[in-house]
């Protein structure tokens, strides 16, 4: 277990300066490993961890199959190399509700469905997965909700996503690439992307012109818009997107999309207003 006791959980380690109460060194190296994920590298392995939080990689095995284990790493069997795990993503969300992003986008992002009529959500990406981390339904009577059984902490692959797209598109060369090295780019609607040539090429639209839309690739009749919304360094930190059905909103995307993107951009611009993003 990570908080078996040895001599470096002493209180005052060895290079450590005492911090009053009682230090577990185990136990900050555990949480070290799990810190060293992160969304430009979210797969690594024990070479690459071992230098990141400064241990040997016997040391640094020993506590990535703990925390293997436990289910906060799992390990891709054809790489061997190891990324976060479902109860790594459930500290994640039980965290969503004190977020800053939670408290600023809620309320924009209920204005959002109320004004469009459609069903809104907000998503971060997690490494090859976009992570609904929000999700609004319009007050309004009579409105184009769309509702495939999602909620908060609901994933869906990035690479037929509205929200995916957007999210995907704004990451580095080198970790796009790394991302779409663990993609199966499966065929899941009529119009699913699934040759990574043509994902790349739709991606660098969306960089370009800062929507993303979705067309029946996710699910038949299913279309949805996704636009970025930014932190005060202007990094892409989550993405909202407003979906609807082809049964209640049988236009043409281009007319859907002139209704829905103008207030779909004014959220997301607000959103990131409002967490120190300066254009």
């Amino acid at each position: 277990m990570l908080t078996l006791v040895t001599a470096d959980d002493s209180p005052h380690p060895r290079g450590r300066p005492a911090a009053g109460a009682a230090f577990s060194v185990s136990l900050e190296r555990g949480l070290r490993i799990l810190s060293a994920f992160t969304g430009n590298r979210s797969v690594l392995g024990i070479a690459d961890l071992a230098r990141t939080v400064g241990l040997n990689k016997s040391t640094t095995h020993r506590y990535v199959a703990t925390l293997t284990k436990l289910g906060y790493i799992q390990q891709d069997p054809e790489t061997r190399k190891y990324f976060l795990g479902p109860r790594a993503a459930d500290l994640g969300f039980a965290a969503i509700d004190s977020m800053e992003l939670g408290k600023v986008a809620g309320p924009l992002l209920q204005a959002l469905a109320d004004e469009t009529g459609c069903t809104v959500s907000m998503g971060l990406c997690d490494g090859p997965d976009v992570v609904y981390v929000d999700r609004r339904r319009s007050a309004r009577r009579n409105a184009a909700a769309m509702d495939l059984n999602l909620h908060v902490g609901s994933r869906l692959p990035a690479y037929c996503t509205s929200m995916g797209k957007v999210l995907l598109a704004f990451k580095d060369a080198a970790a796009l690439r790394q991302i779409l090295d663990h993609t199966d780019m499966a065929r899941r609607g009529p119009k699913t992307i699934t040759n990574r040539e043509q994902l790349t090429a739709a991606l660098a639209k969306v960089r370009q012109s800062g929507v993303a839309v979705n067309d029946e690739e996710l699910a038949p009749g299913l279309r949805s818009f996704a636009a970025p919304v930014r932190d005060r360094s202007g990094e892409v930190v989550a993405a909202v997107n407003v979906a609807v059905h082809l049964t209640v909103a049988p236009t043409a995307v281009e007319a859907l999309a002139a209704r829905i993107e103008p207030p779909l951009r004014r959220t997301t611009a607000e959103i990131s207003r409002r967490l120190g993003h300066r254009p």
